[in-house]
């Protein structure tokens, strides 16, 4: 989703939070293109790039995939030592709080995606186009993907739509409400889905599907189950999605990717490189050469610098005999033993060593991008699959007011059906652990386990060191409480 330096000129992100992002990627002004804001919008040619810098935004999605694992009984946080992304590894240990740089650059990430959307439609009316309403239901669509990520992580968040803020009018600005921010994420979501198709044309854009399955998805963390159920059995019935078939690991393969399982995938290049001074600067996906083994030599994979790697417990999860277990997780000793024929060297990072490895998101020889490759792995990110549609449409059945559990297993075996597992045929309670366990294994290493156990009020018995009342939630990064002046109270639990 490359975006014109003209434009990453004009886009004024929100208050004091944003502006300190400190990346060349937001500021470097180049005379030749720059614009005045005020007189952009003028054809539809702006409003398409626009739309562009509005989808940037969604190449920083890694970081809550690596938080979503991390901050789970799923992985630890790896890497060279224990002070390298020292934010992940007091996530991983529950010792975070309000001064967390991982957490500071999801809050404002996020908030650039909103204000890129909201700088949209604050100008929405100035022409008029044929294809101005497919625009404005993708912008949609990205304004309520960024609000879901900033709800989930820290609650009441501000909420500003259709337009943007000054630095001064931060300062009035409250945090609103959840249920406020949902309301709108589901006005969004809604509009979106009733104008956009089941397919697009031009790869990587958002369709009526993603629209749906993340406004199914919102109203499943809010325990909305009937209405989740409803808007995910318009996903599964009306959609043109079907579990992949053939060897599970290659659903995540670029070879395969934009297969039928692909709900809403995030599309990355490998052809920039970006540095390690700018994440959100990146084109390739980031989240590849952290997971990958440190030190590596040897077929097939290629080096990294080990983070989020899976657990024992995690490994332990897996029924005997399940496929998925090889595909999801790399076990990189059983690994070099069938392989005894090849010199294969690895090495242990020192900020922790499980070794297993995230299977799914892994350097691989045949799809390295240019040096440095660790930043430019062109292997698109899939942050809602047909599966996922289906368990989370379980859940929905079997937890919903008047249980449909006959649909719910349907679903269920389904997903387990595609690996050549038993049907499960439990009703009640042995139902719904059934559909969580699931989960757990169907979307290993993808970044939902942390969100699920919280959702599910299961968060403290399985997670080492949670705290009920306290860690449900992320601490609002205290730098952006202190640059918006707003009286912005932190999150319990957070203040000492």
């Amino acid at each position: 989703m490359k975006m014109n330096k003209f434009y990453k000129t004009l886009s004024i992100l929100f208050a004091g939070m944003i502006l300190s992002v400190g990346c060349e990627d937001f500021t470097d002004i180049d005379p030749e293109f720059a614009q005045d804001a005020d007189s952009y919008f003028n054809a539809p040619a702006d409003y398409e790039q626009a739309l562009v810098g509005a989808y940037d935004l969604l190449q920083t999605s890694y970081l809550s995939l690596w938080i979503g694992e991390i901050a789970s009984d799923n992985a630890i946080a790896g890497g060279e030592s224990v002070t390298d992304s020292e934010g992940l590894h007091q996530i991983d240990a529950m010792t975070h709080g309000g001064v967390n740089n991982e957490l500071r650059s999801i809050f404002r990430w996020n908030y650039a995606g909103v204000t890129r959307a909201n700088y949209i439609f604050e100008n929405k009316d100035n022409i008029d186009f044929e294809g101005k309403d497919e625009i404005l239901a993708q912008a949609a669509f990205l304004r309520a993907y960024y609000y879901f990520e900033l709800v989930k992580f820290f609650g009441a968040v501000p909420l500003v739509i259709d337009r943007r803020l000054s630095p001064d009018e931060l300062a009035s600005v409250p945090r609103s409400p959840a249920t406020e921010v949902y309301a709108q994420i589901e006005e969004d979501l809604t509009y979106a889905a009733g104008i956009l198709d089941w397919t697009a044309e031009q790869k990587g854009r958002i369709t009526k599907g993603a629209a749906l399955a993340l406004l199914g998805k919102a109203h499943l963390y809010q325990n909305e189950f009937a209405e989740a159920a409803t808007v995910l059995d318009r996903v599964i019935n009306e959609g043109p999605y079907a579990l992949f078939q053939g060897d599970y690991n290659g659903i995540f393969r670029v070879v395969n990717e934009g297969n039928p399982e692909v709900v809403f995938d995030v599309q990355y290049t490998g052809i920039e490189g970006g540095s390690y001074d700018c994440f959100v600067c990146l084109e390739g996906f980031a989240a590849v050469g952290f997971h990958s083994i440190r030190g590596y030599n040897g077929p097939i994979y290629s080096d990294g610098n080990s983070y989020n790697l899976p657990t024992q417990e995690l490994v332990d999860a897996f029924e005997a005999g399940d496929p998925r277990l090889e595909g999801a997780i790399l076990d990189i000793e059983a690994f070099i033993a069938a392989n005894p024929d090849v010199e294969i060297t690895y090495a242990e990072g020192g900020g922790g060593h499980t070794g297993y490895y995230n299977n799914k998101y892994s350097k691989r020889l045949d799809e390295l991008g240019p040096p440095d490759t660790d930043l430019t792995s062109p292997v698109n990110h899939i942050v809602i699959r047909y599966a996922d549609v289906l368990l989370m449409a379980a859940e929905a059945h079997a937890r919903k007011a008047n249980p449909n559990e006959e649909q719910a297993r349907q679903y269920l075996n389904q997903v387990r059906e595609r690996v050549d597992l038993e049907p499960v045929n439990a009703s009640g309670e042995a139902l719904l652990n059934a559909i969580y366990q699931e989960r757990r294994v169907e979307l290993a290493g993808e970044g939902h386990r942390f969100f699920d156990l919280v959702r599910t009020g299961r968060a403290a018995q399985e997670i080492d060191g949670f705290q009920t009342g306290r860690h449900e939630l992320f601490p609002i990064p205290q730098a952006e409480i202190d640059l918006a002046r707003a009286g912005w109270q932190q999150n319990p639990g957070y203040n000492n």
